[in-house]
Formats: C-alpha cells, structure tokens, sequence
C-alpha cells in the first residue's frame, strides 16, 4: 500500500509500530543492504525461523516498508522508502518545533539574566 492511498499520520504510525520489533528494523537493515532477497535467506541469517520471517516481513509489508516480487517460484523483497520518507518528514517537523521552543526558552533564560536585580 502507498502513501498515496492512505493518510500520512496512518503511515507514520504504522511505520513506528513495525519498527518497534528489534527483529523487523535488522531485517530491513538486511533487505537495505543486500537488496532483493527471499524469506529463506533472511531466516538464515536470523535465530528465527523462515515461518516468523515471512510474518514479520507481512508486517514490514503492510506498513509499506518493503514490497514482494514473485520471481518464479520464489518471492523476493526489497525496501520501499516512500514510508520512511514520511516518517522522516513526520521527525523532522516535530523536531523544528522543539527547536523553536527551546529557542524561545533561551531568550527568556537570557533576558532573565540580563535584567537588573
């Protein structure tokens, strides 16, 4: 599914929650680094099973975070950065936000101190 079809907040949330499991962040750390890669040579390079990959990858897959391709017989994933895209977006004006606070609070410490007692 793509942004384009759901509300941004929904991607964002989904995203966050997908990758609050340790398993699916170093599973997309793999899929970033490897590229295109079956469920069976993920799981062997994880101390889980293939069974607990293809579930975590349908997961990872519904928070658009990575997509299947069949190939023959096989299906092989890759990283879809559109998600991430949004949730980096989301962090960024969130992160603007408390920057302009923490400004805010600085003047004001600075003023304070300025004035006379």
């Amino acid at each position: 599914m793509t942004t384009e079809r759901r509300g941004e907040s929904d991607v964002v949330e989904s995203v966050l929650v997908a990758l609050a499991d340790a398993t699916r962040r170093h599973l997309l750390d793999l899929l970033a680094a490897q590229g295109e890669v079956t469920a069976t040579n993920l799981a062997k390079q994880l101390p889980v099973s293939r069974q607990a990959v293809v579930k975590h990858l349908a997961v990872l897959d519904a928070a658009g975070l990575v997509s299947g391709r069949r190939v023959g017989r096989e299906v092989r994933y890759g990283v879809q950065p559109a998600a991430l895209d949004a949730t980096v977006r989301w962090m960024a004006a969130i992160a603007a936000k408390w920057d302009r606070r923490l400004a805010t609070i600085k003047r004001v410490a600075e003023l304070a101190e300025e004035e006379p007692s």
